[in-house]
């Protein structure tokens, strides 16, 4: 069954994405990031590339023809994933076959844009028996 983490509290949604992924790349795991929103899969790929300064953290569009050797895929559909391991979902719905993941986290803001339909998302997997680790990272992600 899928492991749920929902981190909560985020002050800012991408930025905090981004730092959880830089620590997912420092243990080398595979991420695909579910950002259907192309603004802010734009948003996402410039902190990618500038944060930590002076480095990035490898990362592609998930059809991309380096796909294959990068860990950190961005992408907007879920149909094909390219990996089943770990998926970052970044839209404010719940993702498509969200259960043939072994780890599915949920960054989710203070803004209730973000946390109102997080809050429906959490119920849902809840009300599925689903395993949620929650934590709250308005400290920061740790």
């Amino acid at each position: 069954m899928t492991r749920i983490s929902f981190l909560h509290g985020a002050a800012d949604r991408t930025q905090s994405a981004a730092l959880w992924l830089q620590q997912a790349w420092g243990r080398r795991e595979a991420v695909l990031v579910y950002v259907p929103d192309s603004e802010q899969a734009a948003r996402l790929d410039r902190v990618l590339w500038t944060q930590p300064a002076l480095s990035f953290l490898p990362h592609c569009r998930a059809d991309a023809p380096l796909a294959g050797e990068t860990p950190i895929l961005l992408t907007d559909r879920l149909d094909n994933p390219p990996q089943e391991s770990c998926l970052l979902n970044l839209s404010n719905n719940l993702p498509p076959t969200f259960s043939r993941f072994e780890h599915l986290v949920e960054i989710v803001s203070t803004d209730d844009g973000d946390r109102l339909p997080a809050r429906e998302r959490f119920k849902f997997y809840r009300d599925r028996g689903y395993a949620i680790d929650s934590r709250d990272i308005s400290g920061g992600v740790s």
